[in-house]
């Protein structure tokens, strides 16, 4: 058994190079010593704060965000200790033997912008954009716009492929495929076991 080790530069650009990591758009630019950048999207999901009562995990609530798609040459702002949703320009295609975390940019964190509560991990075997959890902790609203370099997605390599990657039929991924900035499947009822059909 070999021990995870975290991807340099010049592998990441031979996986993407030969098919095996998906990253499109690609943008060699973007690449880091051993992380590449990752840009916002046009998608963003606002919350109904004027809604909610409260949030229990024993039975959450659906609909607790409204869609907000701005153009590409739009901002969206983010106030004080705001909460939203968005999404990465890029999609991404993790293959079954890679593990990937996508962390926050130490400047934009320094302006007190976060981007990931708690969800930086990103399984062997998903695909789709990454949905970002984003909070302006600063004083003063923060500006976003589309294309910002706002994220930098890491990988590690397995000790051997996924047994089950993200995406099996037994596993219930909720989230495999998205293309949207997409709202918690916190207590959705996962598939059955695949029949074989």
């Amino acid at each position: 058994m070999q021990p995870a080790s975290v991807l340099s530069d010049g592998t990441i650009r031979r996986l993407v190079a030969e098919g095996h990591l998906g990253i499109d758009p690609w943008d060699d630019r973007l690449v880091q010593p051993a992380s590449v950048d990752l840009r916002l999207g046009t998608s963003f999901r606002v919350f109904h704060n004027h809604r909610i009562q409260v949030i229990d995990l024993a039975d959450p609530p659906t609909g607790l965000t409204e869609h907000v798609e701005v153009a590409a040459d739009e901002p969206f702002v983010i106030h004080p200790n705001e909460f939203v949703l968005g999404r990465t320009e890029e999609h991404v295609a993790i293959p079954d033997d890679i593990v990937a975390r996508i962390e926050g940019k130490s400047s934009l964190g320094r302006l007190g912008l976060i981007v990931h509560a708690t969800a930086g991990f990103v399984d062997p075997g998903f695909r789709g954009s990454l949905t970002l959890e984003i909070t302006n902790f600063n004083s003063v609203p923060i500006v976003l716009r589309p294309g910002l370099p706002i994220a930098q997605l890491s990988f590690m390599t397995l000790d051997r492929p996924a047994e089950r990657p993200y995406g099996h039929p037994d596993l219930g991924s909720h989230y495999h495929g998205q293309l949207e900035a997409t709202e918690s499947r916190y207590g959705a009822v996962p598939p059955g076991p695949a029949t074989g059909s």
